[in-house]
């Protein structure tokens, strides 16, 4: 079955280029069929890649998804249209009364800031605490699951001396976790943060389990049950030529910057790069999407009960 989306949405005209089922809002009506709800509360920039690349991920089930497109209240985005904000999002305020099957918590290139001194930080925990009431399952991504591990644990987030940069190969440290079913015994991500949350603070806290992992980046995937919530550091999202596009910003900005590792091939940012985590990355949504549709309730008003 496919992702539900506006027929305007410019996500609507990429996916469907690229053979994504996607079905327009008036279509759906006509199907007799609970769709699974999924929020994402885009926190990117470039909120139409953000669009792209999340509802490539969880438009690829047999489910029927309706993609909730949400934004925080009084933030301005300034990289986006006021008219694609205007058409496509809701602000938070407005969905509040509202019960998600699931959510997910972009990233937000913000990491050097404290979180109390980022501006809608006091909204974002109203979020996340109304995930504990109104939706079935929450996927924080990146900053975003920094800030819900800090939010309900406070696991703090540490500054890197150097960007983490690159792809770098992952060891599955769960294999018999639902969400890595179908998983290899490592896989490649791409990484791309200043900041790290480390393992030893992890385990300090017994309701969590780290599901993927790195020696060299650190632990990438974990899980949180009592919070019905899994927090992702790294991007099985980006696209092929993401890293390459911040890699040429920064070389045309004059940022110093070093070739992300293992991304081009023999490390060649004249060559081409080549994808080799979309597999794992429909893996892990698509686990996800069926493990929310397996438990969540048929009765949406029973959702966080």
């Amino acid at each position: 079955m496919p992702i539900t989306l506006p027929s305007d949405l410019p996500a609507f005209e990429v996916l469907s280029r690229e053979g994504v089922m996607v079905l327009s809002e008036d279509e759906a009506k006509r199907q007799d069929i609970r769709p699974l709800r999924i929020g994402l509360l885009n926190l990117m920039p470039k909120k139409i890649q953000a669009e792209n690349q999340f509802g490539r991920l969880i438009g690829a089930t047999p489910l029927q998804i309706d993609l909730q497109l949400i934004r925080m209240t009084e933030h301005k985005s300034r990289n986006v249209a006021p008219e694609h904000m205007e058409a496509f999002y809701r602000p938070f305020a407005e969905v509040r009364d509202e019960k998600l099957d699931g959510l997910i918590i972009t990233g937000a290139p913000i990491e050097h800031l404290p979180f109390q001194e980022v501006t809608y930080w006091e909204e974002l925990r109203e979020v996340m605490e109304w995930s504990q009431t109104h939706v079935h399952s929450t996927f924080g991504v990146c900053w975003g699951g920094m800030a819900m591990m800090w939010h309900f644990y406070g696991i703090e987030k540490h500054m890197l001396p150097h960007k983490a940069f690159g792809c770098f190969r992952h060891q599955n440290l769960a294999p018999a976790s639902p969400y890595l079913r179908g998983f290899s015994d490592d896989c490649v991500i791409p990484v791309s943060r200043w900041t790290e949350v480390r393992q030893d603070e992890i385990d300090a806290n017994p309701e969590l389990s780290t599901l993927l992992g790195s020696e060299e980046v650190g632990p990438c995937l974990v899980e949180d049950p009592i919070h019905r919530a899994l927090y992702i550091f790294n991007h099985f999202e980006y696209d092929s030529d993401t890293l390459k596009g911040e890699y040429d910003r920064d070389v045309s900005n004059g940022t110093p910057v070093n070739v992300p590792l293992n991304y081009y091939p023999d490390d060649d940012p004249s060559l081409t790069p080549q994808n080799r985590w979309r597999s794992h990355g429909h893996l892990l949504y698509g686990n996800w999407i069926n493990a929310i549709y397996q438990t969540t309730p048929f009765d949406m008003d029973q959702i966080g009960r």
